[in-house]
């Protein structure tokens, strides 16, 4: 796991975001400015990253996941996104990349975590997920990403 950036993520989280075969084409540019918005502009993009990189590999990565403080709060933090390559799913990496964000974001005062995810069906075991993970449903907002697609909103103490 790291957590430093490099020039070569912009790519490597495009692929990866990609590669799940979850996202339209704007997320995988909204996941993109993510990581391109923090190198330029380092801690004060607000977003913080943990990555797993593939063995033997610095440019190609497995995992990761986005996160950091929701302005306008005191202790709450979003987690934006979290993906892991197919081939290295369900084997723990995802739970680990959780973990490690809550880690960091509690070292930096966090005290919950949020994430949002859509409520279509494909999105059934991401949800059981977050469930497993000690995430609690706070809200559903119906037809939020499209006519029956919700957005539903998950929330864990930290």
């Amino acid at each position: 796991m790291r957590s430093k950036l490099r020039d070569s993520d912009s790519a490597a989280v495009r692929a990866l975001v990609a590669e799940t075969g979850f996202f339209s084409a704007e997320e995988l540019d909204v996941a993109v400015e993510l990581v391109d918005e923090t190198l330029q502009r380092g801690k004060a993009s607000g977003y913080e990253f943990v990555f797993a990189d593939k063995p033997g590999s610095a440019s190609r990565i497995i995992g990761y996941a986005c996160f950091g403080p929701i302005p306008a709060t005191e202790s709450s933090y979003d987690l934006y996104w979290i993906a892991v390559a197919p081939g290295s799913q369900r084997d723990g990496l995802g739970a680990r990349l959780i973990r490690e964000s809550e880690r960091v974001a509690k070292s930096q005062g966090a005290t919950q975590m949020f994430v949002d995810t859509a409520g279509r069906e494909q999105y059934a075991p991401t949800r059981a997920f977050y469930e497993r993970m000690g995430y609690r449903k706070v809200a559903v907002l119906d037809d939020f990403f499209s006519p029956g697609d919700a957005k539903v909103i998950y929330a864990k103490m930290l």
